[in-house]
């Protein structure tokens, strides 16, 4: 009987599905289980090692499905249990893990917990959630923000209090506080584990704990573009959060959290981290073997895309993380999507087979956005075609995250571009039908099998799955690191500019060259010579031993 391999996620290409927008089984114009069940070859053509499936469970939808109304049940617009079921089953026939979404840090308002609670101030449910008095003006309890804007407390008049919701007011926060709601959490939890999942990825995974105080914010004496993303026509940005998440009790759930994974072999967590501080955090949470498995922040979700800042990022992660184990991000349903954000001039295929050779390459497991292995470009939508409630807010200065979420494109001479015979919930954009799966899928020179071949290649070596990595110096906009586990040294040289460059080769050793189909790099007089926005692969061995 072949071993289980416990530690499968180290390394691990995860790809990340968003249901709504995947393939719509029912042609009702949103995606569905059944509709991903369908498409599993094309995942397991992908060469990754699991999916991860944003929110599907009941929820009325104010942020499509971060706002959960059962933990325990699909949403009918998904399909039911039974659809899940199938589709874990599905995944797992072609050995893809399969990481479910798990959205801890509050509920929906419509959620029976919350409808309890704000009965009364004494009924069992009333400490479920985060209540708190008005000051004696009648003005919200502290300044806290909510990350979708205006303040992080709405008054109900019922009770008499204000609730805390770190985003929406219909998305109350829950009260970590109180052990009756960590228990809660961690049964429900382990009803999925039970079903057979693999894992979860956490939302917001630093907002479970808040300041029993409820101290002030202090103000943000470095006011930029925080590592969660928010921009600066957004007043969350002006704040430093130091009382309203992040909060040091945060590890004593997580290490509850592991214990219970522990008893599940093989299962997996990877955290999202939205703070200032936040690749201390992901040290912090992912250090000890006690905690989160791997953890991802939004530190290479920016707009920022220059050698010196990648190789900064990636060197102050390594410099704390101890033993503890990330997991790297360019893209995801939340930022515009990577072709058109990290751009050079105007997106390119070229661009985007660079960018992910350069994730794929890092120490670390990766998960990437649906589209990505197109190369989709950010969709461009009016106001009326907006869905997003963030992104209607802060209208027309961010336009929100729909221009990400459009559906997936499979076939180029078909009505919206096969995912729904019928109008689905956001459009198509024009130029992804040229992006569509059955456009790429035959041209050996496509991002989608760029995509594919380099994950097959890569899983060949396994100093890129789990080896250490150690950044050499390199031309302006250039990278060139070393990946290293035993005996096993691979060199990789990025070339991010729009000219050729020549990168010198470390001294001492012998440079055996991996072709790459989607490459043109070459290796003469010791040195690696790269092409605009390439890429270099080489093994390497001490030169006595040529």
């Amino acid at each position: 009987m072949q071993e289980m391999n416990l530690d499968w996620w180290r390394g691990a290409l995860i790809y990340q599905i968003y249901p709504r927008s995947f393939m719509d089984s029912n042609q009702d114009g949103i995606g569905d289980l059944p509709g991903i069940t369908a498409k599993l070859d094309y995942i397991s053509s992908l060469n990754v090692d699991a999916i991860w499936l944003s929110p599907f469970f009941t929820s009325p939808m104010k942020d499509f499905g971060y706002d959960v109304s059962n933990y325990r049940d699909v949403a009918p617009m998904f399909g039911t249990l039974e659809d899940f079921d199938r589709l874990l089953a599905g995944a797992h026939e072609r050995n893809i893990k399969v990481i479910i979404d798990q959205v801890l840090s509050h509920t929906s308002d419509q959620h029976p917990w919350f409808e309890e609670s704000r009965q009364s101030s004494d009924n069992p449910k009333s400490d479920w959630f985060v209540w708190a008095d008005s000051l004696p003006d009648g003005t919200p309890p502290n300044n806290w923000l909510s990350v979708f804007g205006g303040s992080a407390w709405t008054w109900d008049s019922r009770r008499r209090q204000y609730y805390l919701h770190n985003f929406l007011a219909s998305q109350p926060d829950l009260n970590f506080h109180n052990p009756a709601v960590v228990e809660q959490l961690l049964s429900d939890v382990e009803f999925w584990l039970k079903r057979g999942v693999d894992g979860f990825r956490l939302d917001t995974a630093n907002f479970y704990y808040h300041d029993q105080q409820l101290r002030n914010n202090p103000a943000n004496e470095k006011v930029s573009n925080g590592s969660i993303g928010v921009r600066l026509d957004n007043p969350y940005a002006y704040q430093s959060h130091v009382y309203d998440k992040s909060r040091p009790e945060n590890l004593g759930f997580l290490r509850k959290l592991r214990t219970l994974l522990d008893q599940y072999p093989g299962t997996t967590t990877v955290g999202e981290v939205g703070c200032d501080r936040s690749l201390e955090t992901m040290a912090d949470y992912t250090a000890g073997g006690d905690k989160l498995h791997m953890a991802y922040s939004f530190d290479l979700l920016t707009e920022q895309k220059d050698a010196t800042f990648i190789r900064h990022t990636i060197e102050s992660i390594e410099s704390q993380l101890r033993d503890g184990w990330p997991c790297w991000s360019i893209g995801n349903h939340d930022v515009q999507r990577v072709a058109s954000r990290w751009a050079q001039g105007s997106p390119s295929d070229k661009q985007s087979i660079l960018m992910m050779a350069l994730q794929l390459s890092l120490r670390g497991s990766f998960c990437i956005y649906q589209g990505e292995e197109l190369g989709l470009t950010e969709a461009e939508l009016e106001l009326e075609e907006l869905q997003d409630p963030y992104g209607i807010a802060f209208w027309p200065e961010f336009k929100g995250r729909d221009g990400c979420r459009t559906p997936h494109p499979w076939q180029e001479d078909q009505l919206n571009a096969g995912f729904s015979e019928v109008k689905p919930w956001l459009p198509v954009p024009a130029e992804h039908y040229k992006a569509s799966v059955s456009h790429q899928d035959t041209d050996p020179h496509s991002v989608l099998n760029a995509y594919r071949s380099f994950a097959a290649w890569r899983r060949g070596f396994p100093t890129l799955i789990k080896g250490d990595i150690q950044f050499l110096d390199a031309p302006e906009n250039c990278l060139m690191f070393l990946r290293t586990t035993g005996e096993q040294k691979m060199l990789v040289a990025i070339n991010l500019t729009d000219s050729p460059r020549s990168l010198s080769l470390p001294a001492g050793f012998h440079a055996e060259q991996q072709i790459l189909d989607q490459f043109q790099a070459k290796i003469a007089d010791h040195q690696f010579h790269l092409q605009a926005l390439d890429a270099g692969f080489a093994l390497l061995t001490p030169a006595e031993q040529e």
